[in-house]
């Protein structure tokens, strides 16, 4: 199982950083060895900052259509993201790090990915830190779709069943200190809780 993860798809994001919105998808991928397998997040351990980031998992499923959505935290190194880029140097220590990826229940889905496109679908992802709001945005604001992704993906890479999409961050991103307490969610138009994560993080 292969994380692809697709980064800027949210202007706003974007610009918080200081890049531009890009017109097509841009990706990377984390080995599944990057998932966290229970509720704590070892912030301590980690040898520099771990920044939080909360997205919409796409499960893919059979002839690469999608079947689950989920929550999840692309947690990323943002001073070895910094001083990566600053040297035109791969991401890897920023973001594929010990439990770096974290993904909540999984919600069947039986739509297809231009339906994940559509705003009537009215998905909405939120991110609580010691009850604070942090994150929280429509999926119908991503600017650079589901499927402009799962597209891309098609042409050059070894996308394959049960393989996870993170689809892209909104802007609010921002570090995680020892003892802070996260609530992550994805939500349907009605407010209905589609997918969450409780974490802490040590």
């Amino acid at each position: 199982m292969a994380m692809w993860c697709t980064i800027r798809t949210f202007s706003k994001h974007a610009l918080e950083l200081g890049n531009q919105p890009p017109s097509e998808p841009i990706i990377f991928v984390k080995p599944d060895a990057c998932l966290l397998e229970d509720d704590v997040i070892p912030v301590s351990g980690h040898p520099g900052e771990v920044h939080h980031e909360v997205e919409c998992v796409v499960v893919i499923g059979e002839d690469l259509r999608p079947t689950g959505l989920a929550v999840g935290l692309d947690l990323t190194d943002r001073a070895a993201q910094s001083a990566l880029r600053a040297e035109q140097l791969p991401w890897a220590k920023a973001k594929c790090f010990t439990a770096s990826a974290v993904v909540g229940n999984v919600a069947p889905y039986d739509g297809s990915w231009e339906e994940l496109d559509h705003t009537d679908l009215g998905l909405h992802l939120r991110l609580r830190v010691n009850d604070e709001l942090r994150q929280a945005a429509a999926l119908s604001e991503i600017s650079v779709t589901p499927l402009q992704q799962i597209e891309a993906l098609k042409a050059w890479s070894p996308v394959r069943q049960g393989d996870l999409l993170f689809t892209g961050t909104p802007e609010g991103v921002g570090q995680l200190l020892p003892g802070d307490r996260l609530h992550a969610q994805l939500l349907d138009a009605q407010g209905t809780l589609l997918s969450e994560i409780i974490a802490r993080c040590e």
